[in-house]
This record gives structure tokens, sequence and C-alpha cells, in this order.
């Protein structure tokens, strides 16, 4: 059946970075829209960044502009989210899931920023 599974996180200072990586699995990952999401604890989760089917067009909120770097690889069926300079209002659960044929939430990675 359809899965994604989340990975990269970890517990980093502020300034610091990471990779997030999506594994897709029992879909056509290729024809969807992909999008990163986070919640942060006692918040609803909130689309962070997409992108089309292709690397051409992504989109990301305001909040992360500049810093992250949303990317696919549909060879391999897999989603990365490079995060840079990273803050403390980071910290977060970190899903993917594709906005417009949405399928079974991952268990996600958890990203702590702390000094």
């Amino acid at each position: 059946q359809a899965q994604l599974v989340e990975s990269g996180g970890g517990l980093v200072h502020p300034g610091g970075s990471l990779r997030l990586s999506c594994r897709a699995s029992g879909f056509t990952f290729r024809t969807r829209i992909m999008s990163w999401y986070r919640q942060a604890p006692g918040k609803e989760r909130e689309m962070v960044s997409s992108i089309y089917i292709t690397n051409n067009i992504t989109s990301y909120a305001d909040s992360v502009k500049g810093r992250f770097t949303i990317s696919r690889d549909n060879d391999n069926n897999i989603m990365y989210l490079q995060m840079n300079n990273l803050k403390p209002e980071d910290t977060a659960v970190y899903y993917c899931n594709s906005p417009f044929q949405p399928i079974a939430w991952g268990q996600g990675t958890q990203v702590t920023v702390s000094s």
C-alpha cells in the first residue's frame, strides 16, 4: 500500500543544518505534487514547502523562505528538505505528503533546534 517514511531529523544548535528525506512507495510518486509539513507541540500541522512533479516549481512558507530548499528525485521516489540556518522556532515533527492526493501520514521525523 502507499507509504511515506520520513527521516533525517535530529538535535541541532541554532544556525545548524539538517537534510530531511521522504521515501515514497506504493504509488506513482513522480506524478504527484508533494509537500513538507511540520507540527510543533500544541500547534496545528502547517505546510512548509511544496514541489511540483519536477524540480522547477517550488513554494515555501514565509517563515522558511531563503533557509529551506525542497527537491525531489523521481527516479528513486525520494523528496528532500535541506534546512539551513535553523532556528528554535523550527522545532517540530516534520512530515511529507501529497497535498492534493493525500495518503496515510507517516511517523514523521523530529527536528529539535536548541542551544
